[in-house]
């Protein structure tokens, strides 16, 4: 069992039913959606592009997955996540839009925003004392050595090498996509997000994900109100 703490908007918020839409699954429940075709994508091919979004769940990832420590226990655990819930203040970012980082497509920030930077450290630091240390596997699979040094020290030290000031939110859309189709796909995703794209995304709640076993599809463990959060939608 991993476990995860992840940025997602409550079950029933109208972006979480468009992410679980779009990506073809609901980490709530587990429910599958039908995969339906867009402009110059057929379902088939589009299933394949989100695949790897579809596994996690749709998410911004806060703390990486990890095992328990030696010592810890789930119950530990969840006594921490509803203390640190109780005492963190919901906030917003002001807007978000739909953009790349690499070659991946993704629900970005427009702008850097101080508040999510300093939320995101303070998951990564509370959790800390939880998380087991990697496996050599683990950093391998990680490719430390081709990480730049800031990153590969990240990893060995907090087991993720994009926190702190290597940190930057993004909730998955997609797997990689080709330059050739990058430009029809920002056109669907902007068509499917239009929503909430320029407008305000509500940080008022953190969710625990967790991975039963290695490589099988993320879930929902518990979603809990960050402090004096009204939910989304």
């Amino acid at each position: 069992m991993r476990y995860a703490f992840y940025f997602a908007p409550c079950a029933d918020a109208p972006l979480s039913q468009t992410a679980a839409a779009w990506l073809g699954r609901d980490a709530f429940t587990g429910i599958e959606h039908p995969r339906t075709a867009e402009t110059d994508f057929p379902a088939e091919e589009l299933d394949a592009l989100t695949a790897d979004p579809r596994r996690y769940g749709f998410h911004a990832t806060l703390k990486a997955p990890f095992h328990l420590a030696e010592g810890m226990s789930e119950a530990d655990l969840l006594a921490e996540f509803a203390a640190f819930a109780a005492k963190t203040a919901a906030f917003e970012v002001p807007s978000i839009i739909v953009g790349q980082l690499g070659p991946f497509f993704a629900l970005l920030p427009e702008t850097l925003h101080r508040p999510l930077q300093q939320f995101a450290a303070d998951v990564v630091e509370t959790f800390e004392p939880f998380r087991a240390p990697l496996s050599e596997a683990d950093v391998a699979r990680r490719k430390a050595d081709t990480l730049p040094p800031s990153q590969r020290q990240n990893l060995l030290n907090w087991g993720y090498p994009y926190v702190f000031d290597e940190f930057r939110f993004h909730m998955t859309l997609t797997g990689p996509v080709s330059d050739a189709q990058s430009p029809a796909m920002a056109n669907v995703l902007n068509l499917r997000f239009a929503d909430f794209i320029g407008r305000p995304l509500r940080i008022d709640g953190l969710a625990l994900f967790v991975e039963p076993e290695r490589g099988a599809p993320f879930l929902v463990h518990s979603w809990l109100p960050l402090k004096a959060a009204q939910q989304n939608g």
